[in-house]
């Protein structure tokens, strides 16, 4: 039961973790039709960036800061060397996102070095904040979890309950109508895209603390967070988040208990028959 307990608690923390960084991939495709695999180098770079900024400044204006100017770098993408693409197709899309994701890898590694760094939660963050069968709950997961909330009831605020948000939503599904009314769609794209990324880099400064701070972080969660969007639904966010906490829970699970994806479906269809009867 111990181990149960222990992996929902992770399973959680790692599902809104994957959430924050899928939610930023979803809202650029839903918006822009793009499916931008440099997505989790901004994740990577969000960590780095963190690092840096937490040992002079704190770790609270890591949080804050890293995932502004990552955002910032992120409209500066799309402005300038993004946007000249869109009207070659989706094709040149993908091939320059592609080859940006490398361009970040050799950056990171040219100024920080190819080992780990020390990105770690402050001493505030290190203690239990409570008990759950005899499982200790670490302060600094809640914190992730806390993060995470605060960043889809945002986003879940910005898209459904503001101007801003029926703007982007109309540029969605009739751009030209949108663009005729004197809004400008360009902006529109590019502060989303912007967003998208500074969501990347907010889920890369909690995550590199709370797992590694390393240049092969973003390969790591890369080929996880486009199954998130898959699974959840292309350019649904509510998808995202119940693909997110669904996988997991399910990968901390079966690593706790060492069993195979393939192994657990199999159990299931040897005892269903007897439940079921």
């Amino acid at each position: 039961m111990d181990i149960i307990a222990s992996s929902l608690l992770n399973g959680l923390t790692y599902g809104f973790l994957l959430f924050m960084l899928a939610a930023g991939l979803t809202l650029v495709f839903s918006l822009m039709g793009i499916m931008n695999f440099a997505h989790a180098s901004l994740y990577m770079l969000g960590a780095y960036m963190g690092y840096a900024l937490a040992r002079p400044l704190g770790f609270a204006t890591a949080v804050l800061v890293a995932p502004l100017l990552v955002g910032l770098l992120g409209c500066a993408l799309e402005r300038w060397l993004l946007r000249p693409l869109h009207a070659r197709g989706h094709v040149a899309e993908l091939l320059f996102t592609f080859g940006l994701a490398f361009l970040i890898e050799e950056a990171v590694k040219l100024v920080w070095g190819a080992g780990v760094v020390d990105h770690h939660f402050p001493p505030a963050l290190e203690g239990s904040l409570f008990q759950w069968f005899g499982t200790p709950y670490p302060a600094y997961k809640a914190f992730m979890v806390a993060v995470a909330v605060a960043a889809l009831g945002s986003l879940y605020l910005l898209v459904a309950r503001t101007r801003v948000g029926l703007i982007v939503r109309a540029a969605l599904t009739h751009p030209m109508m949108v663009e005729n009314l004197g809004h400008d769609t360009d902006r529109v794209f590019m502060w989303v895209f912007g967003l998208g990324s500074a969501l990347a880099a907010l889920a890369g400064v909690i995550g590199g603390a709370a797992l590694t701070t390393e240049p092969s972080m973003a390969t790591q969660l890369g080929t996880i967070v486009f199954v998130v969007v898959v699974i959840g639904g292309l350019g649904s966010i509510q998808g995202a988040f119940l693909a997110a906490l669904l996988i997991g829970m399910l990968q901390t699970l079966l690593i706790a208990v060492d069993l195979r994806l393939g192994q657990a479906i199999g159990m299931l269809a040897r005892y269903a028959p007897a439940v079921l009867a």
